[in-house]
């Protein structure tokens, strides 16, 4: 794999309605072993990185009421990416401050352990805010540090504002930096903005909306307004955060989980999963506590069938989580066609700007369920795909779980 510099390579662009970065220095500093007041370690995997022991944290007590965030969750956990409170909670509804975006953003670009260095930490900050963030949030100095090296600020940015919400439009030109598309922003800042609301976003911010427009990365609401002043919350940003993973190669940092991607070669025995990979045969271990996502449902390592396509995280070639990307189709199995109406959530895209999966809400007997569906390469939309917002009402149409047309209404 290709180093930490090269880091947005694999390029799956993502749509999502709600954009925001990054999360916890509360939580990002957290209790590493995750361990809550009872100090039980349900659903807890130890890895050992470097000689250390660390335990890591999948689930959470208090996700229930953001469903469709659990995976992405569960996902950034297993990266250590994004953690939950000592407490055993994740605290899904909290806004997430400009700090915690850095953090994680620093993270995601797999830099952690530059970020956490001695040499790092040490770094005299020359923002005028330095002695606060010193004082109050020591250990992110630095992840400021890295950020500034990596242009993650502006030039004319004179404090961190660490404390400040981390709202939509700060997040997006900070995602849009991190991406290293501040080149493609500034030839785009005289683009007219679909949004209702786009007076409200200063002329110097244009062009980073327009970029993360145009790459699928955010959209609008469903009344077609941006609102770049609202703070997102940490379940929002799991959802970004676990669908911008996608984009990321194995991390040269030696604690962070190698990424893992493959067919899978032969059935599931003991635990152990082999996965074909241009050609090369690798086998990997899975974890007891490993988190198993299939057509967005959590399963056991007994559903996974030989011929899907999946991605995977793991730590000295144990797997931790694992997600079926493409379901298998098997050739003797009679053609099935569907049609599922629901609420868009998100939608994922290849490097050439085609749509590779989409989920959809639906509603039964006051119960919500998202449903994750492949889609064909060749698939029709009936309607600006750009105009797919969160919550917007969507039919999708097709056989054997591969979607091949979407109509939006």
């Amino acid at each position: 794999m290709k180093g930490k510099k090269s880091f947005w390579k694999k390029s799956v662009l993502l749509l999502l309605t709600v954009i925001m970065l990054i999360g916890g220095t509360s939580s990002a500093f957290a209790d590493s072993k995750g361990h809550g007041k009872n100090g039980k370690n349900n659903n807890q995997t130890k890895i050992e990185v470097k000689g250390n022991k660390i335990e890591i944290k999948l689930t959470f007590k208090d996700v229930e009421s953001v469903k469709w965030a659990q995976k992405y969750i569960a996902q950034l956990a297993a990266g250590r990416v994004f953690d939950g409170y000592n407490d055993g909670t994740f605290r899904p509804n909290q806004s997430v401050n400009r700090i915690e975006a850095i953090i994680a953003a620093v993270r995601m670009m797999g830099l952690r352990e530059d970020a956490e260095s001695q040499t790092k930490s040490s770094t005299e900050l020359n923002f005028k805010d330095a002695d606060h963030i010193k004082k109050k949030f020591p250990n992110a100095v630095g992840y400021v540090a890295v950020a500034l090296e990596n242009d993650l600020f502006f030039e004319l940015d004179t404090h961190v504002q660490p404390e400040k919400s981390a709202d939509r439009l700060w997040a997006t030109m900070l995602l849009v930096k991190a991406m290293k598309l501040e080149a493609e922003a500034k030839a785009k800042m005289n683009i007219k903005l679909p949004f209702k609301d786009a007076k409200n976003i200063p002329a110097g911010s244009i062009g980073y909306v327009a970029v993360a427009l145009e790459k699928g990365l955010i959209s609008g609401y469903t009344d077609a307004t941006f609102r770049p002043n609202k703070p997102v919350t940490r379940a929002e940003l799991a959802a970004l955060l676990g669908r911008m993973d996608d984009q990321q190669p194995e991390a040269n940092d030696p604690g962070a989980a190698a990424g893992i991607q493959g067919t899978v070669h032969t059935a599931i025995d003991a635990n152990v999963l082999t996965l074909n990979h241009d050609n090369k045969l690798t086998s990997y271990a899975i974890d007891p506590n490993a988190f198993i996502f299939r057509n967005g449902a959590k399963v056991t390592a007994a559903d996974i069938k030989v011929g899907d396509k999946v991605v995977a995280k793991a730590y000295n070639n144990v797997v931790i989580f694992l997600e079926v990307t493409t379901s298998v189709v098997d050739p003797a199995q009679p053609i099935v066609n569907f049609t599922e109406e629901g609420k868009y959530q998100y939608h994922t895209m290849n490097a050439s700007g085609k749509i590779t999966s989409i989920a959809i809400a639906q509603t039964i007997n006051s119960t919500t369920t998202v449903k994750l569906y492949s889609v064909s390469e060749n698939v029709t939309v009936n309607g600006n795909n750009g105009l797919m917002t969160l919550d917007r009402d969507i039919v999708l149409h097709g056989s054997n779980q591969i979607v091949t047309t979407i109509e939006i209404k």
